[in-house]
């Protein structure tokens, strides 16, 4: 009887361990952390080298198989090809890059700040201090901007540079690590491709590296991003910009004919020739009377008025606008016939994604930066603060004058000194209690 209640009691400790490490604290990759995580790793763990600086440019010759073979490698994992694809998009296509440095400006540009998880003084110790070792962060700017590349390429990676000293956990700096660094081929993690594991890739010791996904879609991260959305139409888009090129090359210039006469010496027809192809860049010649050049002009190739290559590039660039800030309105106004309340809706669904992208980092760096930074201080047990991006709401001052006149017209009493807040006016004097000279 004592033999089976020892059994029975084994099971039932072994079962409380089981939950225990079930139920124990996790990181952003859902690995259970050993309680005697209380320092973090300070060792450089993405150096980048020179080789880094390099790519394989493989948008040089872009064909429609070997686009589709760099997105399977993707889909396997291998993401090195389709990064430095994207990379070069950006760099090669300035409509591409307006739009996608517009979405990353438009977060940028808001004030974040870190509040306590509560009004307790000892939540309001530790935001001020999280508080302080961010806005002493180098480039924290740059370092936000680095994690926002997640939107054309699905995902970024930055590390945390640690340092530990006096008792204290402080982060000194955010290091980007290039995307074609990651590979997928292991399983759906993120893995860093190291000199010890060049191909198969390391995973990132805990709270060491902030992984920031963007989702323009469900997916799996590789396919994610909203330049994997484009690519094909930068592709189609390369296309007609080549065509077009080689067509003004051939048709932009007039035929220079050359005409001489059955007698005329060979010294003659040679100062011809020279002529004619001086003419194509000095524009200047010397020949005899006996000869003559004409200039034929090029019969147009394109039917009517229309010019299919620049049909086709400005079909791209809408596509393109469309997929990124999520209209066409504010970003291509050649030929547009939109009116101004039209233009206001488009913004209005651009603002959408600003405040989806501004959410979607602020909530990384909240459980990835923030998480970890009071953790190590303060201990695990204590909630995280908060971090959040200002998002003002933009107000149009002519309807809310008309929404006060109509107030005071039915006789709500209202008090001059919101009114003149709101409006950003100087109030009169006298004038303290109600708009418009009330008493």
């Amino acid at each position: 009887m004592n033999f089976e209640l020892l059994e029975l009691l084994t099971a039932y400790c072994s079962l409380l361990t089981i939950q225990g490490e079930n139920m124990g604290l996790r990181d952003y990759f859902g690995r259970v952390l050993k309680s005697q995580t209380k320092r973090p790793e300070t060792r450089e763990l993405a150096a980048v080298s020179l080789a880094e600086r390099w790519s394989t440019y493989p948008s040089a010759g872009l064909t429609p198989e070997r686009l589709a073979e760099i997105f399977r490698l993707a889909d396997q994992g291998d993401v090195y090809r389709q990064m430095e694809l994207f990379e070069e998009m950006e760099e090669k296509d300035a409509h591409l890059a307006s739009l996608l440095q517009t979405r990353k400006m438009a977060v940028l540009s808001l004030e974040y700040e870190v509040l306590p998880y509560s009004k307790s003084p000892e939540d309001e110790r530790i935001a001020g201090f999280v508080r302080e070792i961010l806005d002493a962060l180098p480039d924290v700017e740059g370092a936000f901007l680095d994690l926002l590349d997640a939107i054309g390429k699905g995902f970024a990676v930055s590390e945390i540079m640690w340092e530990a000293a006096a008792g204290k956990a402080r982060i000194v700096e955010l290091r980007w690590i290039p995307q074609k660094r990651v590979t997928f081929i292991q399983d759906l993690k993120p893995r860093l491709l190291t000199p010890e594991a060049p191909w198969q890739g390391e995973e990132p010791p805990p709270w060491k590296v902030i992984y920031h996904r963007f989702k323009a879609r469900s997916g799996y991260a590789p396919r994610a991003g909203v330049l994997r959305v484009v690519g094909w139409m930068y592709l189609l888009k390369n296309y007609a910009l080549k065509d077009w090129a080689a067509f003004n090359e051939v048709f932009g210039m007039p035929l220079r004919l050359g005409k001489y006469d059955p007698g005329a010496s060979t010294a003659d027809r040679e100062a011809l020739i020279r002529a004619i192809r001086g003419l194509g860049s000095d524009a200047a010649g010397v020949i005899s009377k006996s000869t003559e050049i004409e200039f034929v002009e090029a019969a147009s190739r394109l039917s009517g008025n229309a010019n299919p290559y620049q049909t086709l590039a400005e079909f791209c660039n809408r596509e393109m606008s469309k997929a990124v800030l999520g209209q066409t309105l504010t970003t291509d106004t050649a030929g547009a016939t939109g009116t101004y309340s039209a233009a206001r809706v488009h913004a209005q669904v651009r603002r959408d994604l600003v405040e989806a992208d501004a959410q979607t980092l602020a909530v990384t760096l909240r459980e990835q930066l923030i998480r970890p930074l009071a953790g190590f201080n303060f201990g695990w047990d204590r909630p995280c603060p908060w971090f959040r991006f200002k998002l003002a709401e933009e107000e149009d001052l002519k309807t809310l004058s008309e929404v006060y006149r109509n107030l005071k017209e039915i006789g709500v009493p209202l008090e001059g000194g919101q009114v003149a807040e709101r409006f950003g006016v100087a109030l009169a004097r006298g004038d303290q209690k109600e708009a418009g000279g009330g008493n």
